[in-house]
This record gives structure tokens, C-alpha cells and sequence, in this order.
């Protein structure tokens, strides 16, 4: 909470769809806004992670949410719920993460007139996989958004399409470089020599629009023509999502030998230094924060050339950018990182970790909300 003598009681509201997402995610920002004085209230689904949230400075006041759901009824009463906490906070400005938050905890604000700064982290499965779920989502983006304050965009490809359909006005449209990345958190650890295995990471949501079977695909594909090559997994499975992995699945890659499932982990540095090379051959993305995180820690990155995940990656120089949904080309991309020597490695992810400083430093995130928080009072 906001220290007595620095002469400001104003809250934030700061919604999301997960206690996880917030103390993974946007510890930074509350940090910050904590330390201009705001009383910055979490309101996000209880998880094993919401004890930490009063830790940070800040109030948490937990909302149900079914975030893969489209019962009507939970939702008009996630609108009525967001209502009634809005109304009693009434705070400076409400700052929606993630679908369900962005939509109908914006609805709420604005029946309040509580000023809205939303977030678009990427688009998600609803458009990935289009259906009338897509249509649905559509209308309610543009509902949500006609009267936001200011809706920010983790790539141009995700900001164009929206505006080009409709769902959101220019004027208030905005690039911001992803959530950003804590550079002191993923900095570069001491270069040692490789020994042993090389060793392929993919790290996140364990989700099928990650691109997960593509890269066990590609992973038979090396281990026929290559030894000592290792292929990890890290993150977190039996979670609630329509393309979530079967832990089924994982096992059987695992029985097979292709993979390696090293379990989730609140703390992935350790698993990204023990990394060669960084994989996501993701369908879509906002900014992925997996990338980010490997290439401040100067690690290289194979990546698909698709929104998000290419404003990340310099093709050849900080990585190589491989075609969506193809196996084979993957693998011929993991075939040249393979081929590389040390000190080419080592000059990839030295300039992917120059990318960072210039691009995605999470301070850049920062000022940019702050600057547009600060506008609400002119």
C-alpha cells in the first residue's frame, strides 16, 4: 500500500487473470507505481501465488473468473462482480490484462466512469483457431474498448488488426515493447566452455499453440542424425485451457525419449543459463516473455516468423526465425544453431542481449504507463 507521508491516497486497480500472471509479470509496474504513492489494488483469481501479492506493496482482492469458459451467466456475474469492487474502490484509472479482465472489468469501469488503460498481450486461441468464439470476442473488444482511455499493443501485426477491424480507435491505440524484461533478474552468467549435451529449452504454458508438437517433431528429426543433443520442456501442465497439453502426452515423449519434462518453476533462470538454445515455435504471440528473458540472458533463440515472436528476433543475428507450423523447417533451423561453433553462440546472444537493453527493458514499459497515468489529471 501507498506509504503515509507521500501525500497521495489514490488507488489503481490492476486486474489480470491470474494471481501467477501478476507476480510473474507486472511486479515491476506495481513497484513502481507503489513508489509514486498509488495504493495499488490486485483483483485476480486466488491462486498458490496470491499470498505473495501483499508483499509487494499492494492490496489483492480476489475475483471468480472462468477464463476458458463462455457461460453467459459467469459472466454477467464476473460484470456484476467487477461492479461492485470498482464502485467501492473508485480508483485514479482500472489497468485490464488478459481477455476477461480487459472486457468485462472495462465494461464495469466505464459504467463508473473510472478511466480505462487495457493491455492486448496477443490474440489467443479465440483468433488463432477461429470460430464463433472469434465473432463473440470481437464484439465484446469493441464494447470494451469504445470508451478505454488508452489500449496498449505488444506488436504492430496484433495493433493493426485490431484497428483494422474495428475494435479499437487509432487515436487510442499504442505499441509498447511487450511487459518488458527485468535486465538485473536476466542478466548474462559467466561464459563457460560447452561440455556434454547441447541442450534445446522450451519454456512457458505448455499449450499446443506454443508450437510443442512441432518442436517434439523436430526433435525425432535431430536425434536420428545427431548424438548428444538434449530437448527440455518446462512449465506447467493440467491447467485450464482447451489447448492445454495432456500430461498423457508429455509422458509418452518422455517414455520415447524425445523430450525431457523438467517440471514448472517460478525461477527459470537456472533452467535458461543451463540452455544452449531457446525454442518457441509459437502460432501467435503478444511479445513472448520466454524470448525476452533468454536473449537478456544472452542466450540464442529459434522462434517462428509470425506476430510477436518476430520483433523479437533479428533472423541470423540473434537467432533464426523458422516458418509456422512446419517441423521440418524447425529442424533445419536447429540443424544451423547446431552447427555453429562457441564463439558464434556466443556473439548471437551477446547481440540479442544488446536487442533487449535498447528495446525491451521493462523501464521503458514502465514510463510509458506512468505517462499515460499521469496525463489522467491534465
Amino acid at each position: 500500500m501507498a506509504e503515509e507521508g507521500k501525500g497521495v491516497t489514490r488507488s489503481i486497480v490492476i486486474s489480470i487473470n491470474s494471481a501467477w500472471n501478476i507476480v510473474n509479470f507486472r511486479a515491476s509496474l506495481i513497484h513502481a507505481l507503489v513508489d509514486r504513492g498509488y495504493d495499488v489494488v490486485v483483483v485476480a483469481p486466488p491462486d498458490a501465488h496470491a499470498a505473495k501479492i501483499p508483499l509487494m506493496g499492494c492490496r489483492f482482492i480476489p475475483i471468480a473468473m472462468d477464463n476458458g469458459g463462455t457461460n453467459p451467466f459467469l459472466d454477467a456475474k464476473l460484470l456484476f462482480d467487477y461492479y461492485r469492487v470498482l464502485s467501492e474502490l473508485r480508483p485514479v484509472c482500472f489497468l485490464g490484462y488478459t481477455v476477461k479482465p480487459n472486457v468485462y472489468g472495462s465494461l464495469a469501469a466505464h459504467l463508473l466512469g473510472i478511466p480505462t488503460i487495457n493491455n492486448v498481450a496477443g490474440l489467443g486461441t479465440a483468433f488463432i483457431r477461429p470460430s464463433w468464439i472469434t465473432s463473440v470476442s470481437k464484439l465484446l473488444y469493441r464494447l470494451a474498448f469504445l470508451g478505454a482511455y488508452r489500449v496498449f499493443f505488444q506488436n504492430e501485426d496484433d495493433l493493426e488488426y485490431f484497428v483494422a477491424s474495428k475494435m479499437v480507435k487509432t487515436e487510442i491505440a499504442s505499441r509498447i515493447p511487450g511487459s518488458g524484461v527485468d535486465i538485473n533478474r536476466f542478466a548474462p552468467r559467466a561464459m563457460t566452455s560447452r561440455s556434454g549435451n547441447f541442450r534445446f529449452i522450451l519454456f512457458g504454458r505448455l499449450l499446443w499453440d506454443k508450437g510443442i508438437s512441432e518442436y517434439v517433431e523436430a526433435a525425432r528429426i535431430i536425434q536420428k542424425s545427431h548424438k548428444g543433443v538434449e530437448f527440455q520442456l518446462l512449465g506447467f501442465l493440467d491447467v485450464a485451457n482447451r489447448v492445454a497439453i495432456p500430461r498423457s502426452d508429455v509422458e509418452r515423449w518422455e517414455a520415447e525419449g524425445v523430450v525431457t519434462y523438467a517440471g514448472a518453476s517460478d525461477d527459470v533462470v537456472p533452467f535458461i543459463e543451463a540452455a544452449d538454445c531457446v525454442v518457441l515455435p509459437s502460432y501467435r504471440e503478444g511479445a513472448p516473455r520466454s524470448l525476452l528473458e533468454a536473449a537478456s540472458m544472452a542466450k540464442p533463440i529459434i522462434t517462428t516468423d509470425v506476430a510477436g515472436c518476430r520483433d523479437v528476433v533479428d533472423d541470423g543475428v540473434t537467432g533464426f526465425l523458422a516458418k509456422v507450423r512446419d517441423p521440418i523447417d524447425l529442424a533445419q533451423k536447429m540443424e544451423q544453431m547446431l552447427a555453429l561453433s562457441e564463439d558464434e553462440l556466443s556473439s548471437m546472444g551477446r547481440r540479442g542481449r544488446e536487442k533487449i537493453l535498447q528495446e525491451f527493458d521493462d523501464r521503458i514499459v514502465i514510463q510509458h504507463y506512468l505517462s499515460v497515468i499521469d496525463s489522467l489529471g491534465r
